[in-house]
């Protein structure tokens, strides 16, 4: 009974860090080499999650990715869902981790002297192989610090992925959502060990 929620719950926090790991490399290295319109709105629309309450950023997941959402309606017809399901619980906490990752890798790509990259585009380096083998390398430490606080932060989601996974015991119960129904149910020793 213990197990589940704790091996859901670092499935859970493994994918989401994954995926923040992705899209928040990609939207930090083009939000700090290019300069385009809605370029301010698209970096709101990323933090925003990092300070709206966690129940207020399920809710609007639920409005977009509900049965009758704006994007939801559209996957349900293809038969994929992601309220009542563990993949919700993935969604939400990759919501609201990516802009500890964002932040972390924006960070680490702005304090990169560009001049190494200078020097490989003189040498004759494609942009594809200076990124690979100049700026991830020279990022590294913010990407690695990005890891860490997305993982954690994976790990202790709790507003949004009720909101939108719920608490279904050995379907969607995570760490976080389980130590609130034991504590809130009386049952402290199983709160205290989880």
């Amino acid at each position: 009974m213990i197990l589940k929620p704790v091996l859901l719950s670092l499935k859970i926090a493994s994918i989401a860090t994954v995926f923040s790991l992705i899209i928040g490399v990609c939207l930090a290295r083009i939000m700090t080499r290019k300069d385009f319109p809605g370029k301010n709105a698209l970096e709101v629309l990323v933090i925003l999650p990092m300070v709206l309450p966690p129940s207020v950023t399920g809710y609007i997941l639920l409005i977009l990715f509900g049965r009758r959402g704006i994007i939801g309606s559209w996957l349900y017809n293809m038969g994929i869902s992601f309220v009542f399901s563990w993949s919700g619980a993935v969604l939400a906490a990759c919501i609201v981790s990516l802009p500890l990752m964002y932040q972390s890798v924006k960070a680490a790509f702005i304090n990169s002297d560009p001049i190494f990259e200078s020097a490989a585009r003189t040498l004759g380096a494609s942009e594809g192989r200076i990124f690979w083998t100049v700026s991830l390398p020279l990022a590294w430490p913010g990407i690695v610090s990005g890891l860490a606080l997305t993982f954690a932060r994976s790990l202790g989601e709790f507003g949004a992925t009720l909101m939108i996974a719920g608490n279904i015991p050995g379907k969607t119960q995570t760490i976080p959502l389980a130590i609130y129904f034991a504590s809130d149910s009386g049952d402290t020793a199983t709160a205290n060990i989880l």
